[in-house]
């Protein structure tokens, strides 16, 4: 067994910062080369793209709007050229949008959060399918749910949650869908990660100590406890597993 990615081609969504970023650091430090996508993040994601270089890996970087069908299938088509191939998708790219109870939510906030979450995983992993099951039992798609999933999330999350659940639900129809071709489809599903924009955004210092105190394993967790996991589902390692989602809590999820 070997977590070796030497010769594997990856796009990793919303890598231009936190858990994305070290994701495909993660890879290129397995021997991938990596492209790294972002939505509005073009600085942050060139320090990424830089990072993957000194590792010697190949990478590009690339601006998409995948709640945009168009957007994603020029990302795709482009770095899978650039690349020469595509092993591995990682479907990162998320975000809550803003807290809202359900009562005072909107149309408009109630789509956006849907779409930037759900959709955007399903016109990704769309867009790849041909690529993916060309590589066969090379193929991995790796996408991002949440703890949030399981429990409702926090205060004014209910929707984010809904669509974190609904991207575990489409990432057990995918893996489905593509294990005639070998490739192999999981998610992961982290509880709290600090120093991520997310929660620096979203939830307040003396909220995140509240989080962390309630974790059974005493710490919050960091973007590598999330780029760990996901290098080993990208790994030959894995490779008899799909439709899985793992948790990376600290063991949250059973208290």
């Amino acid at each position: 067994m070997t977590f070796d990615l030497t010769g594997r081609r990856a796009l990793v969504t919303g890598a231009g910062h936190g858990i994305g970023a070290a994701i495909a650091v993660a890879l290129a430090r397995a021997g991938a080369d990596v492209a790294v996508h972002h939505g509005h993040s073009a600085g942050p994601a060139a320090e990424v793209a830089s990072a993957i270089e000194a590792l010697g890996r190949k990478t590009v970087v690339r601006q998409a709007d995948l709640t945009r069908t168009g957007d994603v299938t020029g990302l795709v088509d482009d770095v899978t050229s650039f690349l020469g191939g595509l092993e591995i998708l990682v479907c990162n790219a998320g975000g809550m949008v803003g807290r809202s109870p359900v009562a005072e939510m909107t149309d408009e906030h109630y789509a956006r959060v849907v779409d930037l979450n759900l959709g955007s995983t399903f016109r990704t992993v769309r867009a790849a399918i041909p690529h993916l099951q060309a590589a066969g039992t090379r193929g991995r798609v790796i996408t991002m749910s949440s703890l949030a999933a399981q429990n409702g999330g926090g205060a004014g999350s209910a929707v984010y949650a809904a669509a974190k659940a609904g991207v575990r639900g489409l990432t057990k129809g995918l893996a489905k869908e593509l294990a005639p071709s070998g490739a192999t489809v999981n998610a992961v599903a982290p509880g709290f990660i600090g120093g991520t924009t997310f929660h620096d955004t979203f939830t307040p210092p003396a909220t995140q100590k509240t989080i962390i105190n309630g974790v059974p394993l005493g710490r919050g967790g960091t973007p590598d406890d999330v780029a760990g996991a996901v290098v080993w589902l990208a790994s030959e390692a894995a490779s008899y597993v799909t439709g899985a989602t793992i948790d990376i809590d600290g063991g949250a999820w059973f208290r």
